[in-house]
Protein backbone atom coordinates (compact mmCIF):
# COMPACT_ATOMS: atom_id res chain seq x y z
CA UNK A 1 0.00 0.00 0.00
CA UNK A 2 2.79 2.65 0.74
CA UNK A 3 4.46 1.56 -2.60
CA UNK A 4 1.70 2.23 -4.36
CA UNK A 5 0.70 5.35 -2.95
CA UNK A 6 4.20 7.08 -3.41
CA UNK A 7 3.57 5.67 -7.12
CA UNK A 8 0.70 7.35 -7.71
CA UNK A 9 2.09 10.65 -6.03
CA UNK A 10 5.15 10.40 -8.54
CA UNK A 11 2.39 10.28 -11.02
CA UNK A 12 0.37 13.39 -10.17
CA UNK A 13 3.50 15.41 -9.37
CA UNK A 14 4.98 14.38 -13.28
CA UNK A 15 1.33 15.60 -14.74
CA UNK A 16 1.16 18.64 -13.22
CA UNK A 17 5.31 19.38 -13.97
CA UNK A 18 3.99 18.54 -17.90
CA UNK A 19 1.05 20.45 -17.49
CA UNK A 20 3.12 23.75 -16.48
CA UNK A 21 5.99 23.01 -19.29
CA UNK A 22 2.88 22.86 -21.56
CA UNK A 23 1.21 26.08 -20.41
CA UNK A 24 4.46 27.69 -21.03
CA UNK A 25 6.03 26.73 -24.12
CA UNK A 26 2.83 26.71 -26.13
CA UNK A 27 2.03 29.51 -29.03
CA UNK A 28 -0.60 31.40 -27.39
CA UNK A 29 1.28 31.67 -24.42
CA UNK A 30 1.51 35.57 -23.32
CA UNK A 31 5.13 35.38 -23.07
CA UNK A 32 4.56 36.35 -26.46
CA UNK A 33 4.12 40.38 -25.66
CA UNK A 34 7.04 40.17 -23.31
CA UNK A 35 6.09 40.20 -19.59
CA UNK A 36 7.68 40.57 -15.97
CA UNK A 37 9.70 38.01 -13.98
CA UNK A 38 7.72 35.00 -13.44
CA UNK A 39 6.76 31.66 -14.06
CA UNK A 40 6.07 31.00 -17.73
CA UNK A 41 7.57 34.28 -18.75
CA UNK A 42 10.80 35.36 -20.12
CA UNK A 43 13.34 37.66 -18.23
CA UNK A 44 13.84 41.01 -19.44
CA UNK A 45 16.69 43.71 -18.63
CA UNK A 46 16.23 46.68 -16.10
CA UNK A 47 17.38 49.52 -18.14
CA UNK A 48 17.38 52.97 -16.98
CA UNK A 49 16.29 56.13 -19.10
CA UNK A 50 16.32 59.56 -18.20
CA UNK A 51 13.04 61.64 -18.14
CA UNK A 52 12.40 65.47 -17.88
CA UNK A 53 10.37 66.30 -14.97
CA UNK A 54 7.83 69.25 -15.99
CA UNK A 55 6.03 68.79 -13.30
CA UNK A 56 2.66 67.96 -14.99
CA UNK A 57 2.04 64.43 -13.79
CA UNK A 58 -1.45 65.03 -11.88
CA UNK A 59 -0.96 63.43 -8.38
CA UNK A 60 -4.18 60.72 -9.36
CA UNK A 61 -1.62 59.95 -12.23
CA UNK A 62 1.28 58.91 -10.00
CA UNK A 63 4.73 60.16 -10.42
CA UNK A 64 7.23 60.59 -13.10
CA UNK A 65 8.46 57.09 -11.67
CA UNK A 66 5.97 55.21 -11.46
CA UNK A 67 1.91 56.18 -13.63
CA UNK A 68 0.11 53.82 -16.19
CA UNK A 69 2.22 54.72 -18.90
CA UNK A 70 5.71 53.29 -17.26
CA UNK A 71 3.77 50.27 -16.05
CA UNK A 72 2.31 50.02 -19.51
CA UNK A 73 5.94 50.10 -21.26
CA UNK A 74 7.02 47.41 -18.66
CA UNK A 75 4.00 45.40 -19.92
CA UNK A 76 4.90 45.79 -23.49
CA UNK A 77 8.37 46.66 -24.00
CA UNK A 78 11.43 44.64 -24.47
CA UNK A 79 13.09 45.76 -21.31
CA UNK A 80 11.98 46.75 -18.19
CA UNK A 81 12.68 50.46 -17.50
CA UNK A 82 13.63 52.27 -14.25
CA UNK A 83 12.74 56.02 -15.14
CA UNK A 84 14.60 58.84 -13.41
CA UNK A 85 13.63 61.81 -13.79
CA UNK A 86 15.60 65.45 -13.84
CA UNK A 87 14.05 68.93 -13.38
CA UNK A 88 13.87 70.17 -16.63
CA UNK A 89 15.14 73.75 -15.66
CA UNK A 90 18.07 71.75 -13.71
CA UNK A 91 18.05 68.69 -15.84
CA UNK A 92 21.86 69.29 -17.46
CA UNK A 93 23.36 70.34 -14.13
CA UNK A 94 21.62 66.93 -12.24
CA UNK A 95 22.64 64.77 -14.88
CA UNK A 96 26.05 65.45 -14.85
CA UNK A 97 25.93 64.99 -11.25
CA UNK A 98 25.20 61.78 -11.27
CA UNK A 99 27.86 61.25 -14.01
CA UNK A 100 30.13 62.46 -12.09
CA UNK A 101 28.90 60.18 -9.18
CA UNK A 102 28.77 57.12 -11.46
CA UNK A 103 25.21 56.73 -11.11
CA UNK A 104 23.89 58.21 -13.71
CA UNK A 105 21.00 56.66 -16.18
CA UNK A 106 21.82 53.97 -18.78
CA UNK A 107 20.37 56.11 -21.14
CA UNK A 108 20.71 60.09 -21.37
CA UNK A 109 18.87 62.19 -23.23
CA UNK A 110 18.54 66.09 -24.07
CA UNK A 111 17.70 68.11 -27.38
CA UNK A 112 20.41 69.93 -26.74
CA UNK A 113 23.68 68.40 -29.64
CA UNK A 114 26.09 70.48 -27.67
CA UNK A 115 25.92 69.11 -23.99
CA UNK A 116 25.93 65.60 -26.09
CA UNK A 117 29.13 66.76 -27.25
CA UNK A 118 30.11 67.80 -24.16
CA UNK A 119 29.64 64.19 -22.68
CA UNK A 120 31.43 62.46 -25.83
CA UNK A 121 34.65 64.75 -25.02
CA UNK A 122 34.53 63.68 -21.57
CA UNK A 123 34.48 60.09 -22.12
CA UNK A 124 30.84 59.83 -20.73
CA UNK A 125 29.22 58.14 -23.73
CA UNK A 126 29.46 55.22 -25.73
CA UNK A 127 30.20 54.72 -29.35
CA UNK A 128 26.88 52.54 -31.02
CA UNK A 129 27.76 52.24 -34.52
CA UNK A 130 28.61 48.13 -33.63
CA UNK A 131 25.26 47.75 -31.67
CA UNK A 132 23.35 49.28 -34.33
CA UNK A 133 24.63 47.69 -36.86
CA UNK A 134 24.33 43.95 -35.34
CA UNK A 135 21.11 44.13 -32.53
CA UNK A 136 18.84 47.09 -34.29
CA UNK A 137 16.23 46.41 -37.02
CA UNK A 138 13.80 49.07 -36.91
CA UNK A 139 16.06 52.02 -36.26
CA UNK A 140 19.04 50.95 -38.62
CA UNK A 141 16.62 51.32 -41.81
CA UNK A 142 14.93 54.44 -40.20
CA UNK A 143 18.90 56.07 -40.62
CA UNK A 144 19.01 54.82 -44.00
CA UNK A 145 15.67 56.24 -45.04
CA UNK A 146 16.18 59.60 -43.00
CA UNK A 147 19.92 60.27 -43.52
CA UNK A 148 19.22 63.89 -42.80
CA UNK A 149 19.96 62.47 -39.15
CA UNK A 150 23.49 61.02 -39.71
CA UNK A 151 25.52 64.37 -39.02
CA UNK A 152 23.60 65.10 -35.69
CA UNK A 153 24.23 61.86 -33.82
CA UNK A 154 27.52 61.92 -35.14
CA UNK A 155 30.66 62.34 -33.64
CA UNK A 156 34.53 62.21 -34.20
CA UNK A 157 33.28 59.87 -37.15
CA UNK A 158 30.81 57.88 -34.64
CA UNK A 159 27.61 57.41 -33.93
CA UNK A 160 26.55 58.47 -29.99
CA UNK A 161 23.18 59.02 -29.86
CA UNK A 162 19.77 57.34 -31.47
CA UNK A 163 16.72 59.95 -33.04
CA UNK A 164 13.54 60.10 -34.57
CA UNK A 165 13.00 63.08 -37.21
CA UNK A 166 11.27 65.84 -34.80
CA UNK A 167 7.31 66.72 -35.91
CA UNK A 168 6.64 69.73 -37.54
CA UNK A 169 4.86 70.94 -34.42
CA UNK A 170 8.06 70.70 -32.90
CA UNK A 171 10.10 72.15 -35.16
CA UNK A 172 8.33 75.49 -34.99
CA UNK A 173 9.00 76.73 -31.82
CA UNK A 174 8.82 80.70 -31.23
CA UNK A 175 5.62 82.24 -32.63
CA UNK A 176 3.76 85.94 -32.06
CA UNK A 177 0.20 86.55 -31.86
CA UNK A 178 -1.79 89.49 -32.86
CA UNK A 179 -5.36 90.60 -31.44
CA UNK A 180 -7.16 90.55 -34.79
CA UNK A 181 -9.97 92.48 -33.26
CA UNK A 182 -8.03 95.41 -32.25
CA UNK A 183 -6.74 95.69 -35.76
CA UNK A 184 -10.27 96.56 -36.79
CA UNK A 185 -11.22 98.34 -34.32
CA UNK A 186 -8.22 101.10 -34.77
CA UNK A 187 -8.30 100.02 -38.85
CA UNK A 188 -5.07 98.62 -38.95
CA UNK A 189 -3.43 96.03 -41.09
CA UNK A 190 -1.25 93.60 -40.06
CA UNK A 191 2.57 94.44 -39.85
CA UNK A 192 5.06 92.88 -42.13
CA UNK A 193 8.03 95.02 -40.94
CA UNK A 194 9.39 96.23 -37.97
CA UNK A 195 8.82 100.01 -38.61
CA UNK A 196 5.04 99.19 -38.95
CA UNK A 197 5.42 96.54 -35.94
CA UNK A 198 6.48 99.94 -34.12
CA UNK A 199 4.02 101.72 -35.58
CA UNK A 200 0.92 99.19 -34.75
CA UNK A 201 2.26 98.87 -31.35
CA UNK A 202 2.35 102.65 -30.43
CA UNK A 203 -1.61 102.99 -31.82
CA UNK A 204 -2.47 100.01 -29.25
CA UNK A 205 -0.29 101.79 -26.30
CA UNK A 206 -2.74 105.05 -27.20
CA UNK A 207 -5.85 104.12 -29.05
CA UNK A 208 -7.43 102.58 -26.16
CA UNK A 209 -8.24 99.27 -28.56
CA UNK A 210 -10.02 97.46 -25.06
CA UNK A 211 -12.34 100.28 -25.10
CA UNK A 212 -11.86 101.06 -20.54
CA UNK A 213 -11.21 104.25 -21.39
CA UNK A 214 -8.68 104.43 -19.75
CA UNK A 215 -4.55 104.82 -20.91
CA UNK A 216 -3.44 100.82 -19.70
CA UNK A 217 -2.12 99.32 -22.50
CA UNK A 218 0.49 97.04 -22.53
CA UNK A 219 1.20 97.06 -26.60
CA UNK A 220 3.75 93.50 -26.51
CA UNK A 221 3.57 90.74 -24.02
CA UNK A 222 7.28 89.85 -23.69
CA UNK A 223 6.76 86.04 -23.66
CA UNK A 224 9.23 84.08 -22.89
CA UNK A 225 10.33 83.16 -26.76
CA UNK A 226 10.47 87.25 -27.01
CA UNK A 227 14.03 87.70 -27.18
CA UNK A 228 14.75 85.07 -29.59
CA UNK A 229 11.59 86.41 -32.30
CA UNK A 230 13.02 90.10 -31.98
CA UNK A 231 16.61 89.03 -32.69
CA UNK A 232 15.50 86.64 -35.97
CA UNK A 233 13.78 89.79 -36.92
CA UNK A 234 16.88 91.39 -37.54
CA UNK A 235 18.61 87.48 -38.63
CA UNK A 236 20.70 86.59 -35.49
CA UNK A 237 21.02 84.70 -32.60
CA UNK A 238 22.57 84.61 -29.33
CA UNK A 239 24.48 81.29 -29.70
CA UNK A 240 24.61 80.83 -33.23
CA UNK A 241 27.45 81.11 -35.46
CA UNK A 242 26.72 82.88 -39.11
CA UNK A 243 29.18 82.74 -42.25
CA UNK A 244 30.82 86.05 -43.53
CA UNK A 245 32.50 84.78 -46.65
CA UNK A 246 33.94 81.51 -46.10
CA UNK A 247 34.42 82.63 -42.25
CA UNK A 248 32.11 81.97 -39.28
CA UNK A 249 31.65 85.16 -36.50
CA UNK A 250 29.72 84.25 -33.16
CA UNK A 251 25.90 85.95 -33.68
CA UNK A 252 26.84 88.24 -30.53
CA UNK A 253 29.15 90.28 -32.18
CA UNK A 254 27.87 91.34 -35.52
CA UNK A 255 26.06 94.34 -36.64
CA UNK A 256 22.82 92.82 -36.56
CA UNK A 257 22.99 92.39 -33.06
CA UNK A 258 23.66 96.03 -32.30
CA UNK A 259 20.09 96.78 -33.78
CA UNK A 260 18.60 93.81 -32.67
CA UNK A 261 19.60 95.59 -29.13
CA UNK A 262 18.54 98.66 -30.61
CA UNK A 263 14.87 97.71 -31.43
CA UNK A 264 14.81 96.05 -28.11
CA UNK A 265 15.55 99.46 -26.72
CA UNK A 266 13.32 101.53 -28.46
CA UNK A 267 10.29 98.85 -27.23
CA UNK A 268 11.54 99.21 -23.56
CA UNK A 269 12.29 103.27 -23.92
CA UNK A 270 8.58 104.08 -25.40
CA UNK A 271 6.38 101.42 -22.87
CA UNK A 272 5.67 99.54 -25.49
CA UNK A 273 6.73 96.49 -23.56
CA UNK A 274 6.58 96.13 -20.12
CA UNK A 275 9.24 97.90 -17.68
CA UNK A 276 9.39 95.26 -14.97
CA UNK A 277 9.88 92.47 -18.36
CA UNK A 278 14.32 91.71 -17.80
CA UNK A 279 12.86 90.31 -13.98
CA UNK A 280 9.63 88.56 -15.01
CA UNK A 281 12.23 85.45 -16.01
CA UNK A 282 8.83 83.23 -15.99
CA UNK A 283 6.85 85.27 -18.66
CA UNK A 284 3.91 85.38 -15.75
CA UNK A 285 3.45 88.95 -15.94
CA UNK A 286 3.38 88.82 -19.58
CA UNK A 287 1.27 85.74 -19.52
CA UNK A 288 -1.33 87.76 -17.17
CA UNK A 289 -1.49 91.06 -19.60
CA UNK A 290 -2.73 89.07 -22.36
CA UNK A 291 -4.78 86.96 -20.79
CA UNK A 292 -6.61 89.67 -19.58
CA UNK A 293 -6.84 92.02 -22.75
CA UNK A 294 -4.21 94.57 -22.06
CA UNK A 295 -1.79 93.43 -24.84
CA UNK A 296 -2.49 93.02 -28.38
CA UNK A 297 0.99 91.26 -29.62
CA UNK A 298 2.03 88.23 -27.92
CA UNK A 299 5.67 87.05 -28.07
CA UNK A 300 5.38 83.73 -27.63
CA UNK A 301 5.09 80.16 -28.73
CA UNK A 302 2.83 79.17 -31.96
CA UNK A 303 0.99 77.04 -29.69
CA UNK A 304 -0.90 79.12 -27.12
CA UNK A 305 -3.83 76.62 -26.13
CA UNK A 306 -4.22 77.59 -22.58
CA UNK A 307 -3.44 81.11 -23.04
CA UNK A 308 -5.89 81.48 -26.32
CA UNK A 309 -8.44 79.82 -24.21
CA UNK A 310 -7.96 81.79 -20.71
CA UNK A 311 -8.09 84.93 -22.97
CA UNK A 312 -11.50 84.11 -24.80
CA UNK A 313 -13.01 83.08 -21.72
CA UNK A 314 -12.43 86.74 -20.23
CA UNK A 315 -12.86 88.40 -23.57
CA UNK A 316 -15.45 86.41 -25.92
CA UNK A 317 -15.05 88.96 -28.39
CA UNK A 318 -11.26 88.30 -28.82
CA UNK A 319 -9.50 87.16 -31.87
CA UNK A 320 -6.05 86.41 -31.34
CA UNK A 321 -4.56 85.51 -34.65
CA UNK A 322 -0.94 84.21 -35.96
CA UNK A 323 1.72 86.94 -37.12
CA UNK A 324 3.83 85.69 -39.58
CA UNK A 325 7.25 87.35 -39.39
CA UNK A 326 8.16 90.81 -40.08
CA UNK A 327 11.63 91.80 -42.08
CA UNK A 328 13.70 94.48 -41.22
CA UNK A 329 17.00 96.04 -43.44
CA UNK A 330 18.60 93.28 -43.55
CA UNK A 331 15.80 91.32 -45.07
CA UNK A 332 13.61 88.47 -43.41
CA UNK A 333 13.56 85.45 -41.36
CA UNK A 334 11.39 82.73 -40.11
CA UNK A 335 11.17 82.56 -36.51
CA UNK A 336 13.14 79.99 -34.41
CA UNK A 337 13.22 76.72 -35.71
CA UNK A 338 14.30 73.47 -34.52
CA UNK A 339 16.74 71.40 -36.24
CA UNK A 340 15.41 68.01 -37.51
CA UNK A 341 16.52 65.32 -34.97
CA UNK A 342 14.26 65.49 -32.04
CA UNK A 343 15.30 63.80 -28.52
CA UNK A 344 18.91 62.71 -29.13
CA UNK A 345 19.49 59.20 -26.47
CA UNK A 346 23.12 58.85 -25.66
CA UNK A 347 24.18 55.78 -23.77
CA UNK A 348 25.92 55.76 -20.54
CA UNK A 349 30.04 54.58 -21.09
CA UNK A 350 29.53 52.26 -17.96
CA UNK A 351 26.32 50.71 -19.23
CA UNK A 352 26.89 46.99 -19.64
CA UNK A 353 27.10 45.46 -22.91
CA UNK A 354 23.80 43.68 -21.73
CA UNK A 355 21.57 46.80 -21.19
CA UNK A 356 22.95 48.36 -24.01
CA UNK A 357 21.61 45.73 -26.26
CA UNK A 358 18.74 45.65 -24.74
CA UNK A 359 18.34 49.60 -24.67
CA UNK A 360 18.89 49.29 -28.56
CA UNK A 361 16.17 46.69 -28.59
CA UNK A 362 14.09 48.90 -26.66
CA UNK A 363 13.98 51.88 -28.96
CA UNK A 364 13.62 50.01 -31.81
CA UNK A 365 10.26 48.92 -30.09
CA UNK A 366 9.27 52.48 -29.02
CA UNK A 367 10.39 53.50 -32.60
CA UNK A 368 8.26 50.78 -34.49
CA UNK A 369 4.86 50.85 -32.26
CA UNK A 370 5.58 51.62 -28.39
CA UNK A 371 5.09 55.65 -29.19
CA UNK A 372 1.54 55.56 -30.89
CA UNK A 373 -0.03 54.96 -27.38
CA UNK A 374 2.19 56.98 -25.42
CA UNK A 375 1.26 60.15 -27.82
CA UNK A 376 -2.42 59.40 -28.48
CA UNK A 377 -3.92 56.71 -25.56
CA UNK A 378 -6.09 54.28 -26.14
CA UNK A 379 -9.17 54.18 -28.96
CA UNK A 380 -12.54 54.18 -27.55
CA UNK A 381 -11.35 55.64 -24.68
CA UNK A 382 -9.36 58.85 -25.11
CA UNK A 383 -9.83 59.16 -29.29
CA UNK A 384 -12.18 58.02 -31.87
CA UNK A 385 -10.88 58.08 -35.56
CA UNK A 386 -12.32 60.03 -37.84
CA UNK A 387 -11.95 60.96 -41.34
CA UNK A 388 -8.37 60.13 -43.21
CA UNK A 389 -7.34 57.92 -40.29
CA UNK A 390 -6.97 60.98 -38.06
CA UNK A 391 -6.91 60.24 -34.22
CA UNK A 392 -9.61 62.73 -32.74
CA UNK A 393 -9.68 63.30 -28.86
CA UNK A 394 -13.07 62.21 -27.00
CA UNK A 395 -12.51 64.57 -23.89
CA UNK A 396 -9.88 66.68 -23.97
CA UNK A 397 -9.44 67.70 -20.46
CA UNK A 398 -8.97 63.69 -19.85
CA UNK A 399 -6.57 63.47 -22.47
CA UNK A 400 -4.48 66.09 -20.76
CA UNK A 401 -4.97 64.30 -17.72
CA UNK A 402 -4.00 61.10 -18.23
CA UNK A 403 -1.77 61.19 -21.89
CA UNK A 404 -0.84 64.57 -22.04
CA UNK A 405 2.08 64.70 -19.68
CA UNK A 406 3.36 61.58 -21.07
CA UNK A 407 5.03 62.30 -24.69
CA UNK A 408 8.45 62.06 -23.61
CA UNK A 409 8.44 58.49 -22.84
CA UNK A 410 8.58 58.24 -26.52
CA UNK A 411 11.86 58.84 -26.57
CA UNK A 412 11.78 57.96 -30.49
CA UNK A 413 8.61 58.29 -32.60
CA UNK A 414 7.44 58.27 -35.78
CA UNK A 415 4.66 61.27 -34.90
CA UNK A 416 3.86 62.86 -37.59
CA UNK A 417 0.58 65.55 -37.93
CA UNK A 418 -0.33 67.85 -40.25
CA UNK A 419 -2.04 71.10 -39.58
CA UNK A 420 -4.83 70.21 -41.16
CA UNK A 421 -6.14 67.99 -38.81
CA UNK A 422 -6.21 69.45 -35.27
CA UNK A 423 -9.22 70.46 -36.20
CA UNK A 424 -10.57 66.94 -36.42
CA UNK A 425 -8.18 65.50 -33.65
CA UNK A 426 -10.05 68.52 -31.36
CA UNK A 427 -12.73 67.64 -29.31
CA UNK A 428 -16.14 68.61 -31.01
CA UNK A 429 -17.03 72.02 -28.04
CA UNK A 430 -17.03 75.36 -29.93
CA UNK A 431 -13.84 76.69 -27.75
CA UNK A 432 -11.99 73.55 -28.96
CA UNK A 433 -12.69 74.14 -32.54
CA UNK A 434 -11.79 77.62 -32.21
CA UNK A 435 -8.44 77.04 -31.65
CA UNK A 436 -7.83 74.03 -33.64
CA UNK A 437 -8.49 76.40 -36.04
CA UNK A 438 -6.10 79.32 -34.93
CA UNK A 439 -3.48 76.54 -33.77
CA UNK A 440 -3.47 75.41 -37.87
CA UNK A 441 -3.26 78.40 -38.75
CA UNK A 442 -0.52 79.21 -36.35
CA UNK A 443 1.24 76.09 -37.30
CA UNK A 444 1.57 76.89 -40.78
CA UNK A 445 2.46 81.07 -40.68
CA UNK A 446 4.98 79.31 -38.02
CA UNK A 447 6.90 77.25 -40.64
CA UNK A 448 5.80 79.91 -43.75
CA UNK A 449 9.76 81.00 -43.79
CA UNK A 450 12.59 79.64 -43.02
CA UNK A 451 14.79 80.43 -39.95
CA UNK A 452 18.62 81.49 -40.80
CA UNK A 453 20.97 79.25 -39.93
CA UNK A 454 23.73 79.24 -42.17
CA UNK A 455 25.21 76.03 -40.47
CA UNK A 456 23.75 72.62 -39.22
CA UNK A 457 24.89 72.86 -35.82
CA UNK A 458 27.18 75.05 -33.75
CA UNK A 459 30.94 73.79 -32.88
CA UNK A 460 31.35 71.07 -30.19
CA UNK A 461 34.42 72.78 -28.95
CA UNK A 462 35.46 72.42 -24.79
CA UNK A 463 37.36 75.48 -25.48
CA UNK A 464 34.08 77.52 -26.97
CA UNK A 465 32.00 75.84 -23.89
CA UNK A 466 34.41 77.15 -21.32
CA UNK A 467 34.75 81.13 -23.36
CA UNK A 468 30.58 81.02 -23.18
CA UNK A 469 30.13 80.15 -19.72
CA UNK A 470 32.60 83.06 -18.31
CA UNK A 471 31.29 85.22 -21.19
CA UNK A 472 27.54 84.77 -21.02
CA UNK A 473 26.97 86.40 -17.39
CA UNK A 474 28.77 89.26 -18.35
CA UNK A 475 27.34 90.03 -22.03
CA UNK A 476 23.76 89.52 -20.44
CA UNK A 477 24.51 92.40 -17.97
CA UNK A 478 25.81 94.74 -21.10
CA UNK A 479 22.68 94.11 -22.72
CA UNK A 480 20.84 94.63 -19.72
CA UNK A 481 22.69 98.16 -19.27
CA UNK A 482 21.99 99.05 -23.02
CA UNK A 483 18.02 98.37 -22.57
CA UNK A 484 17.06 100.10 -19.53
CA UNK A 485 19.92 103.03 -18.75
CA UNK A 486 18.53 105.56 -21.39
CA UNK A 487 20.43 107.61 -23.07
CA UNK A 488 23.88 106.52 -20.79
CA UNK A 489 24.79 103.30 -22.59
CA UNK A 490 24.04 103.07 -26.41
CA UNK A 491 23.38 100.05 -28.63
CA UNK A 492 27.06 100.78 -30.43
CA UNK A 493 28.46 101.49 -27.15
CA UNK A 494 26.89 98.03 -25.77
CA UNK A 495 28.53 95.75 -28.44
CA UNK A 496 31.67 97.56 -28.40
CA UNK A 497 31.53 96.64 -24.82
CA UNK A 498 30.94 92.95 -25.59
CA UNK A 499 33.18 92.23 -28.53
CA UNK A 500 35.54 93.99 -25.54
CA UNK A 501 35.12 91.37 -23.20
CA UNK A 502 35.04 88.60 -25.71
CA UNK A 503 38.48 89.55 -26.87
CA UNK A 504 39.64 90.33 -23.10
CA UNK A 505 38.57 86.30 -22.49
CA UNK A 506 40.21 84.61 -25.30
CA UNK A 507 37.45 85.07 -27.58
CA UNK A 508 40.01 85.56 -30.99
CA UNK A 509 41.99 82.35 -29.86
CA UNK A 510 38.75 80.14 -29.51
CA UNK A 511 37.32 81.96 -32.85
CA UNK A 512 40.40 80.39 -35.00
CA UNK A 513 39.79 76.92 -33.34
CA UNK A 514 36.18 77.71 -34.53
CA UNK A 515 37.47 78.19 -38.22
CA UNK A 516 39.54 75.55 -38.44
CA UNK A 517 36.68 72.73 -36.81
CA UNK A 518 34.40 74.36 -39.75
CA UNK A 519 36.87 73.93 -42.52
CA UNK A 520 37.10 70.13 -41.38
CA UNK A 521 33.75 69.48 -41.15
CA UNK A 522 31.80 72.39 -43.36
CA UNK A 523 30.69 69.11 -46.17
CA UNK A 524 28.43 67.87 -43.50
CA UNK A 525 27.26 71.36 -41.68
CA UNK A 526 25.24 72.02 -45.20
CA UNK A 527 21.50 73.74 -44.54
CA UNK A 528 18.88 73.94 -47.10
CA UNK A 529 17.23 77.46 -46.95
CA UNK A 530 17.50 79.43 -44.34
CA UNK A 531 19.34 82.26 -45.62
Amino acid sequence: MKKKVQTTASIVAASLIISVMAGCGGADSKDQSGGNDGAGQTAKTEISISILDRGKVPTEEGTYESNRWTKWINENGPANVKWIPVLRTESKTKLNTLIASGSAPDLIWEFDRNWIAQLVNQGALQPLDDYIEKYSTTFKTYLKDNPELKPYLTFDGKIYAVSSVRPIGSVANHGMWIRQDWLDKLGLKAPTTTDELLDVARKFKNGDPDGNGKNDTIPIAFGSNAKGILRAMFLTNSDQWYLEGDKLVYGRLTDNYRDYMAFEKQLYDEGLIDKEYITDTNAQRATQQWITGKSGIDLDKWDISTMYTDLKKNDPNAKPVALEAVSSKYGKSGLYQETPPNILVAFNSKASEEKVIAGIKFLDWMLEKGWEPIKNGFENEHYKVADGGVKQKLDTAQFEKQVGYASEYAVVNQDQIKPEWYPLMAAPDALSQEYAKAKANSLTVALKNPYKRDIAYSPDLAELTQLIAAFNPIEVQIETKVMTAGGAVSPQQGIDEIRKEWKRLGGENVEKLVNDWYQKNKDQLKVSGGK
